[in-house]
């Protein structure tokens, strides 16, 4: 039962790799112990980075077949 637990616990995890999206909360945990002085983005904001990250990245000229 308690390998069942461990594995559902990273169900979230797997599905954000699986989609190519951060965690936030994962984001928020690590500026916090990390980065305690600078300030965190808002969700939105969060998100909008990634996807900028992900699609413009060379200047919004995508470099796979998909």
């Amino acid at each position: 039962m308690n390998r069942i637990k461990k594995i559902l616990s990273y169900r979230k995890q797997f599905f954000s790799l699986l989609v190519g999206m951060p965690c936030y909360e994962t984001y928020v945990e690590h500026m916090k112990t990390r980065h305690p002085g600078e300030p965190i983005k808002s969700r939105k904001e969060f998100y909008q980075q990634a996807l900028d990250d992900r699609y413009n990245a060379k200047g919004g000229k995508v470099t796979r077949c998909c």
